[in-house]
């Protein structure tokens, strides 16, 4: 066995060691762990990672040229599919970089609907993070399996009051160019803070789960440490960075729908580990359950869809013009770029770039995995939250 004590991430696997018995080992591609179709190939000394190579693609779906075929309109049920754990971000996403493009002016009660449904889909995309990640640790929590049952169980409340919203748990294609397909009705203020309640309650007990657990420290505390700077030169963004020290929020530092008029808590930590990026997530859940009880109540009245006049929603056009347009996802600044002018007239893109989060969080897999055990790269990856969808497109 070789010592790989402090083995540096940039090390050429040629040039490691001639003499050392290395094994390559496939992470994936279809692992419990690797929460999509992914493959992390590992050249280990032992138990002990020298170098770790992402493979992605296994998901792709040409949803770039798909959204460069199709209209404005169709494309917004496509991206659904992309972060398929928080669709309506997507949906959101699209929409913004039209409206922005066309100069179309949301309505209020739009806005705020807006600003509900993404903050709901935060806390559903983290408790579903929460419950797998404790899947991943098993064990370590004193029965993974417990705890995932009961996040996909709270997960199920949030999907409940978007189906009375939509009619649908997912892929909701409720977002439009404009502002918002589907209203509320009264009893949706009064379900959405029972659940809210129930959520809370049961997340105080999930929180001591994490903090009071000795061996889940121990697998978490200054295992896979992301330094500020990487994550910045990586273009890594959301949860990620943020629990690297990046103190960056778009619902703050770039505000869009109404987060301009609400007092957005910014959550970070600087160890940059697997357990600070737990810390970021858990907090976030809580500012995300303080945002909706705030705002719940105060949904102007109001047309829910807004266009320029004589234009439709269905016959959306934009000329040979560019334009960029982000929100904060539940995994980071997720952003298109679109460039009009395309089929029928600029009925559809001529091109349409989606920057997903998920892309760059994979991206810097080869830098934490060196130096930790193959267990230590199953929480690693946990902590990463990658999306597969998003990142292969």
């Amino acid at each position: 066995m070789h010592s790989v004590t402090g083995v540096d991430p940039h090390l050429d696997i040629e040039t490691y060691d001639p003499s050392a018995d290395l094994m390559v080992l496939n992470l994936g591609p279809q692992h419990p762990s690797t929460h999509g179709v992914f493959r992390v190939k590992l050249y280990l000394d032992g138990e002990i990672i020298i170098k770790a190579v992402p493979y992605a693609g296994y998901l792709h779906r040409g949803v770039e040229k798909l959204c460069e075929e199709l209209t404005f309109v169709q494309i917004i049920p496509i991206v659904d599919k992309n972060d398929y754990v928080s669709p309506m971000m997507n949906e959101q996403a699209i929409a913004m970089a039209c409206e922005a493009m066309l100069g179309i002016e949301v309505p209020p009660r739009a806005l705020y609907l807006r600003t509900i449904f993404a903050e709901l889909q935060r806390l559903a995309s983290h408790l579903l993070w929460l419950g797998t990640f404790g899947m991943d640790l098993g064990g370590a929590l004193g029965g993974g399996a417990t705890l995932f049952m009961y996040c996909f169980r709270e997960r199920e409340t949030i999907l409940g009051l978007f189906e009375e919203v939509t009619g649908c748990r997912f892929h909701y294609n409720t977002h439009a160019v404009g502002g918002n397909r589907h209203d509320i009705t009264p009893k949706f203020s009064c379900d959405t803070k029972t659940t809210l309640e129930v959520i809370e309650k049961r997340l105080e007990e999930y929180v001591q789960i994490f903090s009071s657990n000795r061996i889940y420290r121990a697998r978490t505390q200054g295992i896979g440490v992301l330094d500020g700077d990487l994550a910045n030169s990586l273009g890594i963004t959301g949860p990620l960075a943020r629990a690297s020290g990046v103190d960056h929020d778009l619902r703050r530092d770039a505000p869009y729908h109404i987060y301009g008029e609400l007092d957005v808590k910014v959550f970070t930590e600087s160890a940059g580990d697997c357990f600070a990026r737990t810390l970021v997530r858990l907090n976030e859940m809580y500012e995300s359950i303080r945002i909706v009880r705030e705002i719940i109540d105060s949904v102007p009245e109001g047309p829910i869809l807004g266009m320029k006049p004589g234009k439709s929603p269905g016959h959306i056009k934009i000329d040979a013009s560019q334009g960029y347009s982000c929100i904060e996802s539940p995994r980071g600044e997720l952003g298109t770029y679109i460039i009009g002018g395309g089929k029928s007239r600029g009925a559809s893109a001529y091109r349409l770039k989606i920057r997903s989060p998920s892309l760059h969080a994979a991206s810097c897999i080869p830098y934490l995995f060196p130096g930790h055990t193959v267990s230590d790269a199953v929480a690693i990856l946990g902590t990463l939250d990658p999306i597969m969808g998003e990142v292969d497109r």
